[in-house]
């Protein structure tokens, strides 16, 4: 249920991605009795609900207005992921004199190839989500504006789908913030983002959350000179703020101009460029080619004739209880509709849950999932569980561990020492609370502390563990050294000691 915009260039690899999640020529099934289940939206969570649901023998039917494979395919995670790395690429080559490697001066990086290759790779990777793959897994697939009509059923171009249960899981879209003049001018989101072929001389972004950290680099790395537009709090600000102060550093020597102005900013057309002018002590009066808006997440339930349902909403999206049930029993949701955390793999997991407690009367809370996530920016923000900040707003006493990637000897020899691992414990134990890691693979490490916060095993069992040398997670296993550490207290030391001098 996602609205990505057109799939834009019209080249083959487009043709063979529409082909895949809405071919032109499909034709929706017959609906013969009573679906099982019937989900409304082919993002992740909805085609995890529809494939899991159908695997186990339930009769399923998928609605979907636009591409399946929602925003992380089309216009999410897949394209992002492949800008992000053909600009790592170019930083690379650019970066590679400190390691003693001679490169030619200049490095001409060729956008339109970048992209292609992007659009390449994600018609390859829509065959997982294809419309063919869905029905050879025994679900029906109907494509058209899916909406309730009573409580128990819902109509697709005048076809009424009965259901005994239903998922909402028709995702979100970017949102358009209050900003003076934004009306006035054409500006890009990451629903459009993907389709520019040539490279922008000069791009704004405004919102400095994951996205727009992630795409003001990557697009600064490829050649384009940024402007950063952040809240007061600077980049990401949700996140750690050393984690936050190291990215923010980075991102500067990537040449990305940065200015926390709020939202203090006003938007006016100039010509065939846009002008950014920003209020405040420092004013800045900033023309540039293109404007990219990345902040926030709108719910897509205006289409969905919710109230006929009995299913409350509001701005944010659906509103679930604990296990995942609108306020109509029979029908649930699932993924960034209704989830704070608007990410593709709590999405996956949201749906797992939606499968278990609809179809088979299960008590599964969404509060058990452990959710860790990751900005994909260099250096990486891995996060789980609790930072600082909410620890003392929630009042929860914790220990804090820290271990600087500097004396990480794999971080020095790849010159990524700019970071480190931060855990955040239960007063006085080893129980671990949360964790934030700033390394290049960050997204990478941070699962392990997210399976040892899931199965409860503390900082000692982490110390216990081997970690092959030399890597970067060895800071996760040093950790656990500081913690032991601490438990050599003065007088555990002075009977240690005199046991050993009673044994010589």
């Amino acid at each position: 249920m996602s609205e990505p915009g057109p799939l834009l260039p019209k080249d083959k690899y487009n043709q063979q991605l529409e082909a895949n999640v809405h071919p032109n020529n499909w034709i929706n099934p017959t609906p013969e009795g009573r679906y099982n289940l019937v989900v409304i939206g082919a993002g992740t969570a909805g085609l995890v609900t529809a494939a899991g649901a159908a695997g186990l023998g339930a009769k399923v039917a998928l609605v979907e207005r636009n591409l399946m494979g929602g925003d992380c395919l089309n216009v999410g995670c897949v394209p992002s992921k492949g800008l992000i790395s053909a600009a790592r690429a170019a930083n690379a080559v650019q970066d590679a004199q400190k390691f003693g490697v001679r490169v030619p001066q200049e490095t001409h990086v060729d956008f339109a190839s970048v992209m292609q290759r992007i659009r390449r790779l994600r018609s390859h990777i829509s065959l997982n989500d294809s419309a063919t793959r869905f029905k050879d897994l025994g679900v029906d697939v109907f494509f058209g504006e899916g909406k309730f009509v009573d409580s128990d059923c819902i109509e697709v171009n005048s076809t009424r789908l009965v259901f005994r249960r239903a998922v909402i899981a028709s995702g979100g879209r970017a949102a358009a913030p209050p900003l003076h003049g934004l009306d006035q001018v054409d500006y890009l989101t990451n629903e459009s983002v993907f389709s520019l072929t040539e490279l922008p001389p000069r791009l704004a972004v405004i919102g400095a959350g994951p996205m727009g950290c992630e795409l003001a680099q990557s697009f600064a790395r490829l050649g384009s000179q940024v402007h950063l537009f952040t809240s007061e709090r600077g980049i990401l600000p949700r996140e750690d703020r050393q984690a936050a102060g190291i990215l923010s550093k980075e991102l500067e020597k990537d040449r990305v101009h940065i200015y926390p102005t709020g939202k203090r900013l006003e938007l006016q057309k100039r010509g065939a460029c846009i002008g950014v002018t920003a209020a405040g002590e420092k004013g800045h009066d900033i023309v540039v080619d293109h404007l990219l808006v990345a902040v926030g997440r709108t719910a897509n339930v205006e289409h969905l004739n919710l109230q006929v349902a009995g299913v409350q909403h509001d701005q944010r999206g659906v509103q679930v209880n604990a296990r995942l049930q609108t306020t109509n029993p029979r029908i649930y949701a699932a993924g960034d509709v209704c989830s704070p955390h608007k990410f593709t793999h709590a999405a996956d997991f949201m749906a797992r849950i939606v499968i278990q407690n609809a179809l088979f009367a299960g008590r599964t809370q969404v509060s058990n999932l452990v959710i860790p996530w990751c900005t994909y920016t260099s250096p990486e923000i891995g996060r789980v569980g609790l930072n600082e900040t909410e620890a003392r707003d929630q009042n929860v006493e914790i220990d804090t561990y820290v271990q600087e990637l500097k004396d990480i000897d794999r971080a020095v020899l790849e010159g990524s020492d700019a970071g480190f691992v931060k855990v955040h414990v239960a007063k006085n134990t080893d129980r671990i609370l949360g964790a934030t890691i700033v390394a290049n693979n960050a997204g990478d490490m941070i699962s392990e502390i997210t399976l040892a916060m899931k199965h409860r095993i503390g900082l000692r069992g982490i110390a216990r563990t081997i970690h092959p040398y030399p890597t970067q997670a060895e800071a996760i296993r040093k950790i656990g050294d500081q913690y032991n550490r601490t438990r050599l207290t003065p007088t555990v030391k002075s009977l240690l000691k005199q046991w050993l001098s009673w044994t010589r």
